[in-house]
């Protein structure tokens, strides 16, 4: 942890100075002159800017790298701090221990509140990010699937990441069923969904306590929010997953659910979702793991499909409202409506 200098909440702050100490004290040996920043990026909870960066000597360190940090004010700032610690924690402490494709990171650091923090990250060039609102194709779902592979199959079951990342218990559910029904209300309020996806909030209110304690049979770290805004679509069709924010242990297939749910159209998910589901379980078999079934995991994708309905409403309760905030949960909350109807047995049954 950097402890020595003020962590910045704001990118005016990431002076050469500043980034020359903050460098320095994660091991790499610069001396920088000057620094040019632009945002880059959609992040509903922190800025990501793209620094220049004059290192005025040489150096093994890039000419640019994508620089995160906790930019609102404080009471945003305190709200995000557990998402904060995730992703410091993730590319600090587990990234080295997973094949799934991540930008490389080159400095990290949190306070001990949590509420302000810094990544220095890859550039990835000409890597272009996912739009959530447009969707993606299917070809492009089934690279960003079997990617996913590459983080759920390396911990597959792992005790070790089980004790220290233990499971949801009672307590969990308690708390999530204290606030899931007032959030409800106000994503209600505020978006005015239509009756599929209003049918969908209902659904997700009644069931998601029995889905968040229920025995799993194979449990992996998952994203939490594995969709096409958090992936980096490279010229040549390779992909980078981003916003390591939301690291959870839990049912793999929450990812997956998540991502053909939320990212695809429905005409293209009613068409590709069993196709994408077998690349992904074919990529978990390559990965090593064992024991597990096609039909396993297709029971299993279609049983947290609730990962979508849950992860809109909670996160546009923390989200920042903008223009483009709402159009995105409006079209993610539609098109999991839709799996949700299709796909779960009387799940929107009682509209």
């Amino acid at each position: 942890m950097t402890e020595t200098i003020e962590i910045p909440t704001s990118v005016n702050q990431l002076t050469p100075a500043w980034l020359t100490a903050f460098l320095g004290e994660n091991g790499h040996d610069t001396s920088i002159v000057s620094v040019a920043a632009e945002a880059v990026g959609t992040g509903q909870m922190a800025g990501s800017y793209r620094l220049t960066l004059d290192h005025g000597s040489p150096t093994d360190l890039p000419a640019t790298m994508v620089a995160k940090l906790a930019t609102g004010g404080p009471e945003q700032r305190e709200f995000g701090s557990g998402v904060f610690r995730n992703e410091v924690r993730f590319y600090r402490d587990l990234a080295a221990g997973f094949t799934v494709p991540m930008p490389r990171c080159f400095a990290a650091t949190i306070s001990d509140a949590g509420t302000e923090f810094v990544l220095l990250l890859e550039d990835m060039g000409e890597a272009v990010q996912g739009d959530q609102i447009t969707g993606c194709t299917p070809a492009q779902a089934e690279s960003v699937a079997v990617a996913a592979a590459g983080l759920h199959a390396p911990r597959w079951n792992d005790a070790a990441l089980l004790e220290e990342m233990p499971l949801p218990g009672v307590p969990e559910r308690e708390m999530m069923e204290s606030i899931l029904a007032p959030m409800a209300d106000v994503y209600r309020d505020r978006f005015s969904p239509d009756t599929t996806s209003s049918a969908a909030i209902d659904w997700l209110v009644r069931e998601a306590g029995d889905w968040l304690v229920a025995p799993l049979r194979n449990a992996a770290l998952i994203h939490g929010d594995l969709r096409v805004d958090n992936v980096l679509f490279g010229p040549a069709g390779d992909v980078t997953v981003i916003d390591w924010q939301t690291i959870t242990t839990g049912n793999p297939l929450r990812d997956i659910a998540f991502l053909l749910s939320t990212s695809l159209t429905t005409e293209d998910r009613r068409k590709h979702e069993r196709g994408i589901v077998a690349s992904y379980h074919r990529a978990l078999v390559t990965e090593g793991v064992t024991g597990y079934t096609l039909d396993e995991c297709w029971t299993d994708y279609v049983a947290n499909l609730i990962q979508a309905p849950l992860i809109i409403v909670f996160g546009s309760a923390a989200a920042q409202p903008t223009e483009r905030g709402t159009a995105m949960f409006d079209a993610m909350l539609s098109r999991s409506a839709a799996a949700i109807d299709d796909l779960v047995p009387g799940g929107l049954g009682g509209r």
